[in-house]
């Protein structure tokens, strides 16, 4: 089996409705991704001869999940009040709705399955939220 692997980072701010503890404040984090990628067969093709895939597919794929929630607030739906997100919006704030609560476990999941979809055959993901926590995804 081999495996690939790389990463990006992005800057966002969120916080955790109903969490008792600092975290329900708003609050930034430099969120650092590590993707990787696993295959059983190297390409045979004369581009990617050798490789299991190009690197520069997988960094930008990874690169521009990553980009979208950079530096936005993220907040999981129903967690704010219509008025409150009016008014940041008002203030062309960015702001990115996610379905599920923003924690390092959910974000690594959600990436796994963005880079499924994209045609990557993925092994594990990944994500920090400080240099020293990390939660990771696998199926």
């Amino acid at each position: 089996m081999y495996f690939l692997k790389t990463e990006s980072a992005f800057d966002a701010a969120h916080f955790l409705k109903d969490y008792d503890g600092k975290c329900r404040n708003i609050h930034g984090h430099r969120w650092r991704v590590v993707a990787e990628i696993k295959g059983e067969k190297l390409s045979e093709d004369t581009q990617n001869r050798g490789m299991l895939v190009d690197f520069s597919d997988l960094k930008a794929a990874l690169k521009n999940a990553c980009d979208e929630l950079d530096h936005s607030l993220i907040y999981e739906e129903g967690s704010l009040k219509e008025k409150t997100i009016e008014a940041l919006m008002e203030e062309n704030f960015n702001m990115k709705k996610v379905a599920f609560r923003p924690t390092a476990e959910n974000f690594s999941e959600y990436f796994y399955k963005i880079l499924s979809e994209k045609g990557f055959d993925m092994h594990r993901v990944e994500v920090y939220e400080t240099p020293n926590n990390c939660a990771a995804y696998e199926e």
